[in-house]
């Protein structure tokens, strides 16, 4: 029976305590080396060695310690295919964030260093966490992304044709302009076919799954922006509040405060996805008679700016989804004027 168990998550992704383990366990890999730190309860540094890449070589090893483990690695390009290796080997694993680990940047850096360091970080619970899951839901993010990056290669080619046509004229009659404007279409063409069958997977994916279906009723969320919100936070409990949740979707700026004195704000690092979302949902939700258009009026009324208004519209929109995610519940369309109701009587 698989024994690992998902650790447990403050809204920034920080572990929030981390139970005792028998084994630390670190490991640095490469597609030639894997470097292995290994801390017990009682050691005070961690014990090092490199072997050659081996996934058997590995699991065996992680098979031969008794007691309770705790495994950590680096976010990257194999992190997933790790992650699903190794999760029966051991009780608790915790892909770390590399762009928080600075610690691995300070003095020589080798292999065998930043396993040992992760080690002693791994035991101090000072690791961002990267979220991973083993389910079909988080296997549909490499269905949003390839949709992504075929929206891309199509929006490139529709501007390099545009491009073309402003530098030659419609009455181009160069042989070599017309090869280029040939493939151009040829590739405008294939990026087409590629996005309606995608769409068309989305709206069969709404169909089957009730969460799809309840997020789309949400002013602006269509089939596509449903299946990118969904499969982006897998698991609204992730996040302890829905401040939490903003700050991911990039809605939110962070205070920088010290010695009672603020430096201003700053942007956390966000999903971009997400954030596009909202934003483009709000934008297609002003454009007709909805609650969100209406809760973007009353904020207009009360003097609001344009510009601050539909922000807070993005917010409220992703506050809303987060609840009916966490919580499982409808959209309710006019709760804010309950709200606003209690908080000026």
């Amino acid at each position: 029976m698989n024994n690992y168990k998902i650790a447990q998550r403050n809204g920034k992704g920080n572990l929030q305590s981390l139970p005792e383990y028998d084994h630390y366990l670190a490991v640095d890999w490469s597609s030639k080396i894997m470097a292995i730190a290994r801390l017990t309860r009682r050691q005070q540094q961690p014990t090092v060695m490199e072997r050659p890449t081996d996934l058997k070589d590995l699991k065996r090893y992680l098979r031969s310690l008794q007691g309770r483990k705790i495994i950590t690695f680096e976010e990257t390009t194999t992190a997933h295919w790790l992650y699903l290796e190794v999760r029966d080997e051991v009780d608790q694993i915790l892909i770390c964030d590399p762009y928080r680990n600075r610690l691995l940047s300070d003095g020589p850096k080798t292999d065998t260093i930043d396993a040992a360091k992760l080690c002693l970080l791994l035991r101090a619970g000072l690791l961002k966490e990267v979220f991973h899951r083993d389910d079909e839901l988080y296997q549909l993010r490499h269905l949003v992304s390839a949709y992504e990056d075929v929206v891309k290669a199509g929006v490139r080619a529709l501007n390099q044709k545009a491009a073309l046509l402003r530098a030659i004229g419609s009455d181009a009659k160069d042989k070599t302009i017309l090869f280029i404007l040939e493939h151009v279409e040829n590739n405008i063409t294939i990026y087409e076919t590629a996005k309606a069958a995608y769409e068309n997977k989305f709206a069969l994916l709404c169909r089957g799954n009730k969460m799809l279906k309840v997020l789309q009723t949400l002013p602006g969320i269509g089939p596509l922006g449903a299946v990118k919100i969904l499969v982006t936070v897998i698991d609204a409990r992730r996040f302890l509040t829905d401040g939490h949740y903003l700050s991911y979707c990039g809605l939110v700026k962070l205070q920088k405060i010290s010695g009672q004195r603020s430096y201003g704000v700053r942007s956390p690092r966000y999903s971009r996805r997400l954030k596009a979302v909202y934003k483009t949902a709000v934008m297609a939700a002003l454009a007709g008679a909805n609650p969100i258009r209406d809760y973007y009026d009353y904020l207009i009324s009360k003097g609001t700016a344009e510009h601050n208004a539909r922000h807070a519209a993005a917010r409220y929109l992703a506050k809303v989804s987060y609840g009916m995610l966490k919580h499982g519940t409808t959209y309710e369309p006019y709760r804010w004027r309950k709200t606003e109701t209690t908080q000026n009587p």
